[in-house]
């Protein structure tokens, strides 16, 4: 049994509800479809759920709102009368527009409307089985998941026939409605594929799987046909745009694979996730994806004897944890040592920091360096290649790309190297067009 997600974009208009539609009939397994609000239909529209939350502002302080709530039970009504799904909704609509106006509905509980409605009305199209999510995610007082509890109702409301269910919100112990963070809808999916143990975890969206690079960056890259969850975790942490854990978590806890795919090019494969994967199908390829992040600052001590001293790396990291900063990485020498974050963070306590560390640590030589970038090319087969980081060096030096830092951990699942701010964008071309393209 497959149980597919489907985002935003998917769910915009009544055209995406009929390639949903073939989607679902193409494999009778995919018995089982979680769904978002409506997302945008163009550049310039506006998705549901930022309706649904200036609908609840502008209640709030006394502002009708009923333009937006307008544009939000038209953009339902007209897939509804497109597709001639036979549900009313409008008694519902109606009971929504009082408790807004009574100020009687959270915001919680309003926003996850947008999820609510679309499932009504893809359950209505498909001839599936409508599940609340009200009625099985169930939240711990301290906003956690209660994964026993959830995946026990699920299972007891499955009838095994097909089912839509919304995403993005469950139910609190006290009654209450409560939504997941952005991006919701993709826990909700991860937590019914691991309640009924799935074989496969669908996640729709409007991209052909993880990219290897930013298309910001980098002109129409290449997806990447299969990452480990050890893999996808490196390139989050590092940087792409990529699932939230949250979402991943409940199904690799079951090891059930994940596959990204794309509602308007449904042929292709997609991403392929899970813990591990045996054989090497491309075994010319060693990067699986290359990401970064800019705007970090570098703070390097240098002490004469410092590999012979207990305690002086602590003492740093101590100063740190004293002004709440986290850091990134922390790549040394013999007597020397740095320790890297987000220049964000720092910035409001550098010399503070500085001035603590210098009393603490006593280094010879203390210096600052911002403006810089982080790097990331990682990959699982690097480990098993001879002369990576050469190569990788090599290249961006032929390029005039300067290195100011490099981090490699010992399982060489990733390389990290820093840069300056301005190089970022010319040190992730470099790569992909010298090791992916």
């Amino acid at each position: 049994m497959i149980v597919t997600k489907f985002g935003g974009s998917s769910m915009a208009d009544a055209g995406q509800y009929r390639k949903i539609r073939d989607i679902i009939l193409s494999n009778p397994d995919r018995k089982v479809v979680v769904v978002s609000a409506a997302g945008k239909r163009f550049k310039n529209d506006h998705k549901i759920t930022d309706l649904l939350y200036l609908c609840f502002a502008h209640a709030q302080y006394g502002v009708d709102c009923s333009g937006i709530f307008e544009m939000i039970r038209s953009r339902y009504q007209e897939i509804r009368e497109e597709l001639n799904i036979d549900l009313d909704l409008d008694a519902e609509f109606e009971a929504l527009k009082k408790r807004i106006d009574s100020k009687s509905v959270s915001q919680d509980e309003l926003v996850s409307r947008g999820e609510y409605f679309s499932a009504k009305l893809m359950a209505g199209f498909l001839g599936f089985d409508f599940i609340d999510s009200a009625d099985w995610v169930r939240f711990n007082f301290d906003g956690s998941v209660d994964q026993e509890k959830t995946y026990a109702a699920l299972k007891d409301l499955y009838r095994g026939n097909g089912a839509v269910i919304p995403g993005f919100y469950g139910l609190m112990p006290d009654g209450h409605i409560k939504t997941f963070s952005r991006g919701g809808s993709d826990i909700t999916g991860s937590l019914a594929a691991a309640a009924l143990d799935a074989s496969v975890y669908e996640n729709w969206t409007d991209v052909s799987g993880i990219l290897m690079a930013d298309p910001r960056i980098v002109e129409d890259p290449q997806a990447i046909p299969e990452v480990t969850y050890d893999e996808l975790r490196e390139l989050s942490y590092s940087g792409a745009q990529v699932l939230h854990e949250g979402s991943i978590f409940p199904v690799r806890e079951k090891n059930i694979p994940l596959n990204i795919r794309n509602t308007n090019a449904p042929d292709e494969p997609g991403t392929m996730i899970q813990e591990h994967f045996d054989g090497d199908h491309d075994p010319n390829r060693f990067i699986t994806g290359i990401t970064g992040k800019k705007d970090f600052t570098i703070i390097s001590l240098s002490k004469r004897g410092m590999s012979n001293q207990v305690g002086v790396l602590r003492k740093v990291l101590t100063v740190l944890e004293r002004h709440g900063i986290s850091v990134d990485y922390v790549p040394n020498g013999i007597d020397n040592v740095s320790v890297v974050m987000p220049t964000d963070a720092l910035a409001p306590h550098l010399y503070a920091v500085l001035s603590e560390i210098k009393k603490d640590v006593e280094p010879d030589t203390l210096d600052v360096h911002d403006q810089i970038a982080v790097v990331a090319a990682v990959g699982r087969k690097m480990a098993y290649r001879p002369g990576i980081s050469g190569k990788i060096f090599a290249a961006l030096g032929e390029e005039n790309v300067n290195i100011r830092m490099i981090n490699q951990g010992p399982d060489e699942l990733n390389i990290i190297f820093g840069v300056d701010n301005q190089d970022f964008e010319k040190a992730i071309r470099v790569l992909y067009n010298s090791f992916v393209k």
